[in-house]
Formats: C-alpha cells, structure tokens, sequence
C-alpha cells in the first residue's frame, strides 16, 4: 500500500467508505494470501484468508496508526493460522475409531445416502475436482489440466474436499 492512491483507499475505507473497503479488500487479498501460505497448514489458507479480510473489514476502523496497517493485517492472518493450526491438532479427521463407529451405525443404503449428502454440502470448486479423481479416476495431472490449475492447487482443492467430506459424515 505504498502508492499514493492506495493510502487514499486505505484512508476512505478507516473513514467508513464501503466503497473504498471494497477496493481495500481486493487490493489486500494477494497479499494475505501469500501471508497465509507461509503460515498456515495448506488445507487452512483459504479459511485463513477469508477470516482475515472479515476481520479487516469489521475491525479496520480500530487500527489507530494507519501507517501500522499493513503490520497489524499480517498480525491478524497469524493469529488467525495459529488459531487453525490448534484446531487441526485437536481435531483428528482421520481417526479410524471414529469412522469405524459411524460406519457400523449406518446400513449401506444410508452411508450411500448420507456420502451423497456430503458430497452435495460441497462448494462446486471442490466437488468437482473429488468427482474427477475419485469417481472419475482421473490423476492428478489430468484434473489439473481439466481445471486449469497447478497440481499443487488441485492436491490442496482434492486434500480441502476429502477434508470437507470426512467432516460432513462424522458430525455428531
């Protein structure tokens, strides 16, 4: 936020200009996200990010010093991907008594039922690339050419999906 117009941008939206939040916000999200990659787990980014930018829109009018901005919205995604980072450790997604008790209280027609629930609860980006690898079979390479993406991002979409999928079923 160096240049001249972008302090303006920053200004307006401390004063309240939803416009210029807006702009803020977009100008911003780069820059988080960089942020985050560095500091999160890879399956914790995108939430990562999209809490900061809450958090920025809804808190910006209490940054005192605006020159601190940019120091206290990297505080804030920190703070944010440690926060993840405990969650993650205290939550175990891949533990097997626990699947293993879901599983056996369901008959097969209600895991079906209950897969395609999960699977429906599912934010299109990630749908589509589980449905490509593991319904589809298709590897990684070629959902990442399909899609248009890395294969490091198709890794973290397929990782965030399974992730997703897996908390859908074992929610109590």
């Amino acid at each position: 936020m160096a240049s001249p117009a972008s302090q303006q941008v920053l200004v307006s939206a401390h004063a309240g200009d939803p416009g210029a939040l807006d702009t803020l916000l977009r100008v911003c999200r780069p820059d988080v996200r960089r942020y985050a990659q560095r500091h999160c787990l890879v399956s914790d980014v995108d939430d990562a990010v999209q809490e900061a930018l809450m958090v920025l829109s809804r808190k910006l009018h209490s940054v005192r010093t605006l020159a601190a901005f940019s120091g206290w919205l990297f505080q804030v995604v920190k703070r944010e991907c440690r926060r993840l980072g405990r969650l993650a450790i205290a939550y175990d997604p891949w533990d097997e008594a626990a699947v293993a008790a879901w599983a056996a209280r369901h008959s097969d027609d209600a895991l079906r039922m209950d897969l395609v629930s999960a699977l429906q609860s599912l934010p299109p980006q990630y749908l589509e690339v589980i449905l490509l690898r593991d319904f589809e079979e298709l590897s990684i390479a070629e959902i990442a050419a399909q899609l248009g993406l890395t294969a490091a991002a198709t890794k973290s979409r397929l990782h965030r999906a399974r992730t997703l999928t897996r908390e859908y079923l074992l929610a109590d």
